[in-house]
């Protein structure tokens, strides 16, 4: 069902429309953990190495086609918030053609670079195979990846969080099962968890897109809608490019990160692999939530509510800390317990490797989420330059502080510190933009460029 998102007490209004949101990252997720699983638990710890030597590199891809949802998504949710029925079919019809020419780009790519990027990240010789065929087959399944993303995308500007969290939850237990039956019972590798991930993904995306073209043809409007505008398509770019930068970027920086862990060797890989995909999950959750703020905030500018997108803001802080502190306490107390469900046996370096990692990070969790909650209220505001020089602080000094303290007497412990003083910096840096654009009056003329 749609959703007004411009009407109702804004904490009550953002915690019924993100928490299905963040439910449904967390199924998200759980495709990778469910590879990361099913590779370390039934393959062995080379293979949980390659999925996630692999990991880094997909989520190149994934940068652009989550900027393709959400510049869809911010574009939808300003035009379905002035009640432009007309020009949301058209954003719709223009985001599905511009994300699919994107995609086929990226595919013949994928095809033709995959493994100069492994390569690139000194992947050893022993993981080099499996993580070739995982990342062949992960580009085989990108149009679903797409097309899956941009859909989600739209529900959230429409104000329906609910419909792409059954999708998930089904899809996601399902490829659980999948990757199980892959590699147990018809005695498959790295390659069962890849096709099972695709066969899965494939089911979600089509029943996304299919249900996205029902909905739209239930929004009545007057006469015909254009099928493509390049002016919208235009508008989508200025959301869509600054965010699959900042995604790249973040991917590109992460890939290096990548490399400077591959010199400590499996051990540590492996348990950065189990460990990273932990702490992805809360982040990427965040980053949800943040999303779910962002079409807040568009619907309410196009309904030109802005006192709405400020008291947006507190309710959103409120909301990521209280989901933060259990978070925190599982990952702090309880981190040797969740990293052997990823590794079976794991060595005595891979589990010292994955704790200390999840102790260093998670106490920062609540000033990652202010961040994330931030980010989302400046993007959807359309303050595109201001959210990329928040991100980019963020990645430049986790970089360099990677390479800077992991030549230390730290050695790996110093990639890992890097982490929290990135998010510290740049979350300062986003409140900053976010209070002297938005908190005191000026965040009209703003609004305005957005949806001029």
């Amino acid at each position: 069902m749609n959703k007004d998102l411009t009407q109702g007490s804004p904490t009550k209004v953002l915690w019924l429309f993100c928490l299905p949101l963040f439910g449904s990252i967390i199924f998200q997720q759980l495709y990778n953990i469910a590879d990361s699983f099913v590779a370390g638990k039934f393959i062995g710890e080379n293979a949980l190495a390659a999925v996630g030597n692999s990991y880094e590199i997909t989520l190149i891809f994934i940068a652009f086609a989550f900027g393709c949802n959400i510049g869809c998504s911010v574009i939808v949710s300003q035009f379905f918030g002035a009640k432009d029925y007309a020009a949301v079919k058209t954003t719709v019809y223009t985001a599905f053609l511009a994300s699919g020419a994107v995609c086929l780009l990226l595919m013949a790519a994928g095809i033709l670079g995959c493994e100069a990027l492994l390569h690139l990240i000194q992947t050893p010789q022993e993981l080099f195979a499996d993580s070739a065929l995982y990342l062949d087959i992960y580009v085989y399944g990108l149009p679903f990846v797409f097309f899956y993303n941009v859909s989600t995308g739209i529900f959230s500007a429409l104000g329906d969080s609910k419909t792409p969290f059954l999708f998930l939850a089904a899809s996601s237990t399902s490829n659980i099962a999948a990757d199980i039956l892959f590699v147990t019972a018809f005695g498959m590798g790295v390659d069962g968890v890849a096709w099972a991930t695709f066969l899965c993904q494939g089911v979600s995306c089509l029943l996304a897109v299919i249900y996205v073209l029902r909905r739209l043809r239930k929004i009545e409007t007057n006469g015909p809608c254009k099928v493509f505008d390049l002016g919208i398509l235009q508008r989508i770019a200025r959301i869509a490019i600054p965010s699959i930068l900042q995604q790249s970027f973040i991917s590109v920086g992460n890939i290096v990160i990548q490399g400077i862990i591959n010199g400590f060797g499996a051990a540590v890989m492996a348990g950065y692999s189990a460990s990273v995909k932990l702490n992805n999950l809360v982040v990427t959750s965040f980053t949800t939530v943040g999303n779910g703020i962002s079409n807040y905030t568009a619907q309410n500018i196009g309904a030109a509510k802005y006192d709405r997108v400020r008291q947006g803001f507190t309710a959103g802080l409120k909301m990521v800390w209280i989901l933060s502190l259990p978070l925190v306490v599982l990952y702090f107390a309880g981190g040797r317990y969740l990293i052997p469900l990823f590794i079976e046996n794991p060595s005595a370096g891979a589990l010292s490797t994955g704790l200390r990692f999840l102790q260093i990070l998670s106490p920062f969790y609540f000033i990652v989420s202010t961040k994330l909650v931030t980010d989302g209220i400046l993007r959807g505001a359309g303050l595109m330059g201001q959210f990329m020089i928040a991100t980019f602080t963020d990645l430049v000094l986790r970089v360099v502080l990677a390479f800077v303290l992991s030549a230390t007497a730290l050695g790996s412990t110093g990639i890992w510190c890097a982490w929290p003083i990135g998010w510290t910096v740049a979350t300062a840096v986003s409140v900053v933009f976010y209070r002297k654009k938005l908190a005191h009056g000026n965040v009209q003329p703003a609004m305005q460029r957005a949806v001029s």
